[in-house]
């Protein structure tokens, strides 16, 4: 029997989109700031890279909140958004985990079905979570170089004192490729597991429902 189950509440659904504009903004700015790819021109009237490093911030602090409360809503949201969904706790789940493994290795046609998460997808997001976080710390310990604000110093400005510039500079742009990589992966497995399972996965970032075959 196929069942329609909300799985993704709104503000799960709200703050996958922000990431994803935010991280194609930071990603393209980030690239200009790191190696400035269009001419500068020699007058004042159009400041190419103050404007990229303002949206380039503007877009830091959207990404900011959205991961706060995408970590709230990990202890306040519905049970496809708690913690649990994440980490596996019992040997079932790690049983199950090892399942999606080998399905996504294509030594297996089927994996355990699940409403919210896979259990191997709900382990990667607790990574990508620390990705995100080491991403933003880094990142405003860049940002506190010209910007002294509170937010700055909250967020990792102090980093600067253990840790040289330069070091910051790389970690945060190899952090930058790691979501890139992640990003495609993740399209891709949504895409397969949407003709695979026949479970709406791809739609239900839109509308919150999926669609389950309950036998």
């Amino acid at each position: 029997m196929i069942k329609r189950v909300y799985v993704w509440e709104w503000p799960v659904r709200l703050t996958h989109w922000v990431n994803v504009l935010c991280i194609v903004i930071l990603s393209i700015s980030g690239f200009y700031i790191g190696h400035p790819f269009l001419p500068a021109p020699f007058t004042d009237e159009f400041p190419i890279m103050a404007i990229m490093r303002f949206i380039h911030f503007l877009a830091a602090y959207a990404f900011t909140m959205s991961f706060i409360i995408r970590i709230y809503w990990t202890f306040a949201g519905n049970e496809f958004a708690n913690l649990g969904e994440f980490i596996p706790f019992s040997k079932k789940v790690w049983k199950e985990m090892w399942g999606d493994i080998k399905f996504y290795l294509f030594l297996q046609k089927e994996h355990p079905h699940r409403p919210g998460h896979h259990t191997l997808a709900g382990v990667t997001y607790v990574l990508l979570f620390c990705i995100f976080c080491a991403e933003i710390i880094t990142g405003f310990v860049l940002y506190s170089q010209s910007h002294h604000g509170l937010a700055a110093i909250l967020f990792g400005g102090w980093v600067a004192n253990y840790i040289a510039a330069q070091t910051i500079r790389l970690i945060h742009h190899l952090i930058m490729w790691l979501i890139i990589i992640f990003a495609m992966v993740h399209i891709y497995i949504g895409w397969y597991n949407d003709i695979v399972d026949r479970n709406s996965i791809i739609s239900s970032i839109f509308s919150g429902y999926k669609t389950l075959d309950v036998k």
